[in-house]
C-alpha cells in the first residue's frame, strides 16, 4: 500500500503527522518527497547506504582567461543573473536560468554551460525501516523529476525488502512535485489548518486529488485554535463526502521535535498521539 501525506500549504504540520504515522506503522519505507525542503532525515537520522548525484539542468560559467569584459551578456540577460563586480563580469548561480543566451551571444565564446550537480538522492535505514529522500540544492530546478526518482528508488527498495507499506511525505501546494508524489498511489491524507488560507488551499488540494481519483481523507491539525473555520472545513468535507479527523494543538509536538522524536514516540499516551493512531487505523482499513 502506498499512502501520501500532503498539504495544500506549508506549515500545517504535515511532516510531523507523517513522522508519527511512520512511528505507528513501523516496518515502513518512508520517502520524503518534499525535495525542496526535506526534513524527515533531520528527525530520524537515517544511516545512508546510497547517495546519487541528481543533475537538474545547467548553469552558465565564464572562462576568465578568454573573457574580454565587454558586457554584452550583462545587457542581454533577461533574468538579471549577470552583473559587474569590481570590474569583473559575474554570473549568479542562483539567478541563472540556464537559457544559454549568454553563451550564444558571447563574441569570444568565453561562456559555456556546466551541469547542476549539487542535488542529491539518499537512501538508507532508520529505526522503523528504510528511508529515501532527495535534497534539491538552492536555485536548482526539476523538483518534480527528483520526486519521481525518489519514488522510483522507494518502490525498488520496497520490492527488494518486502515492505508492504510505503509512506510518502509530500510537498505542499498542488504543483508538479505534488503531482509526481500522488500519481498512481492508493490513498492520500491531506493535512490542513483552521485558517482562511488553509481552507482555500485544502480545497485546491482536494480538487487535485479528485482529478486522479485517489481516496482521500482530511486531517484538521490544531483544529481548536479556530473552531469557526474548522467547522467550515468540516462542512466542506461533508458536502464532498470526504472523511475527516481532528487533531488538537499540543506543545508536545514541538517538544518532541526538539528531542529528535515524533510526537507519538515522545508522548504515546497524549491525546494527539491516540487520535493519530486512530487516523492510521482508519486509513489502513479504508476502501478506495
Amino acid at each position: 500500500m502506498e499512502v501520501a501525506i500532503i498539504s495544500g500549504k506549508g506549515g500545517t504540520g504535515k511532516s510531523s503527522v507523517a513522522a508519527s504515522l511512520a512511528s505507528i506503522a513501523k516496518n515502513v519505507l518512508l520517502a520524503d518527497c518534499d525535495v525542496d525542503a526535506a526534513n524527515q532525515y533531520l528527525l530520524f537520522q537515517p544511516q545512508h547506504t546510497e547517495e546519487e548525484v541528481f543533475v537538474s539542468g545547467q548553469k552558465a560559467e565564464i572562462d576568465y582567461s578568454v573573457c574580454t569584459q565587454c558586457g554584452n551578456c550583462i545587457d542581454l540577460c533577461g533574468f538579471g543573473a549577470i552583473s559587474e563586480t569590481d570590474g569583473k563580469v559575474m554570473i549568479s548561480e542562483i539567478t541563472c536560468d540556464g537559457c544559454r543566451l549568454c553563451m550564444r551571444i558571447c563574441p569570444v565564446h568565453a561562456i559555456s554551460m556546466k551541469d547542476n550537480n549539487k542535488s542529491r538522492l539518499y537512501s538508507g535505514t532508520f529505526r522503523y525501516g528504510h528511508m529515501v529522500y532527495g535534497r534539491l540544492a538552492p536555485g536548482e530546478e526539476n523538483s518534480g523529476r527528483l520526486v519521481s526518482l525518489v519514488r522510483g528508488k522507494a518502490k525498488q527498495i520496497a520490492a527488494k525488502n518486502h515492505y508492504d507499506l510505503v509512506l510518502y511525505d509530500g510537498p505542499p501546494g498542488i504543483g508538479c512535485p505534488v503531482i509526481s508524489t500522488i500519481t498512481g498511489i492508493d490513498k492520500v491524507i491531506i493535512v490542513t489548518e483552521p485558517t482562511l488560507s488553509g481552507k482555500h488551499d485544502l480545497e485546491r488540494a482536494l480538487e487535485t486529488v479528485s482529478h486522479f481519483r485517489i481516496f482521500a481523507m482530511v486531517v484538521i491539525n490544531k483544529f481548536d485554535l479556530n473552531l469557526e473555520i474548522s467547522n467550515e472545513i468540516k462542512q466542506y468535507c461533508k458536502l464532498n463526502n470526504v472523511p475527516i479527523a481532528l487533531l488538537p494543538f499540543d506543545p508536545i509536538v514541538t517538544e518532541a521535535m526538539v528531542n529528535g522524536q515524533s510526537y507519538v514516540e515522545y508522548a504515546p499516551q497524549a491525546e494527539i498521539s491516540v487520535l493519530t493512531e486512530n487516523i492510521w487505523k482508519y486509513i489502513q482499513n479504508a476502501k478506495p
